[in-house]
């Protein structure tokens, strides 16, 4: 925003968020929500009672019977989880990069904001100066005249 569209008085508050999410894509919303869901506690326990629950079955109880699909050193498992790294780590990074865009959006509407009301204050300052020069003209005047009156 410029000075000229501050000089116009239109408000410019508004919610940076709200501006950084009218130009979301299908894809920026699934990458917030898939780091939203990854960095979490529920994930992080969930997803270690999953892999125990996997390491325990293919240990014990499908080992009781020869039938482990992923015995003791679970390369199945290590690829999943190289697997589930490789997407999740970008799917992260674009997430980080569109919340970077979303604070530079609202840095830039706090500056606009900021100078609006520098500006504002400014104008005040000089309406209160020019006040008080007038009131201080106006007993200037009124001393004047009381001091003409006492000579004439």
């Amino acid at each position: 925003m410029t000075l000229e569209g501050i000089g116009s008085r239109i408000p410019v508050s508004r919610d940076a968020a709200d501006l950084a999410d009218e130009s979301m894509t299908f894809g920026d919303r699934l990458a917030d929500r898939v780091a939203a869901i990854g960095g979490s506690w529920r994930f992080i326990i969930g997803f270690s009672l999953i892999l125990a629950g996997w390491m325990l079955l293919n240990t014990d109880v499908l080992a009781h019977w020869h039938m482990a699909f992923d015995p003791y050193p679970y390369i199945f498992l290590n690829l999943l989880l190289s697997t589930l790294a490789a997407i999740q780590a970008p799917v992260i990074m674009m997430s980080q990069n569109r919340q970077a865009a979303k604070d530079r959006v609202a840095a830039s509407h706090d500056y606009t904001v900021n100078l609006r009301t520098e500006v504002e204050i400014m104008a005040l300052h000089e309406k209160w100066d020019r006040a008080r020069l007038d009131e201080v003209e106006a007993k200037i005047d009124r001393v004047l005249s009381a001091l003409e009156r006492q000579q004439n």
